[in-house]
């Protein structure tokens, strides 16, 4: 895992070329410019899922995590938690092959506050829960860049 600001992403070259070729494009890329829905970079190696919703409260929250991919998750408007645990500590409970996504149940081992200007990178064994309000819920404009190991 990862918990940086936009500023501080260049210090992140080098741990893959598609990674790199995510934070190239994240230095000059307007992410608000980006359609809702997904938005190519790099074909099925790296592109954003752009959205919003509204948060929601911790106990309805459910984690996710990927084998194939990395999530760097990235606030536009609004305030939400993200919470992190261990993919290894944590039950299977769903898996749909077709899009990298594994369904968990756990605990969190810590939340994270995220708002504009601030990233998270995900790796595979990263489980995170999303969605969920920091103080009280409000609406989140979001973008996901996806980056296939």
């Amino acid at each position: 895992m990862i918990y940086t600001t936009m500023e501080n992403l260049k210090s992140y070259y080098g741990i893959s070329k598609h990674l790199d070729r995510a934070l190239a494009y994240l230095k000059d890329c307007d992410l608000r410019a980006l359609t809702m829905g997904r938005n190519e970079v790099e074909g099925a190696q790296v592109w954003i899922n752009r959205f919003d919703y509204e948060t929601i409260p911790r106990e309805k929250g459910a984690f996710e995590a990927h084998e194939k991919h990395l999530d760097i998750h990235i606030l536009l408007s609004g305030r939400e938690c993200i919470g992190i645990g261990q993919t290894s500590k944590m039950q299977e409970t769903g898996r749909d092959e077709e899009n990298d996504g594994i369904d968990l149940k756990g605990e969190a081992e810590q939340f994270l506050l995220m708002e504009p200007g601030k990233v998270l990178v995900a790796f595979p064994e990263d489980a995170h829960m999303v969605k969920i309000q920091w103080d009280e819920s409000c609406q989140v404009e979001k973008a996901v860049v996806k980056v296939r190991l």
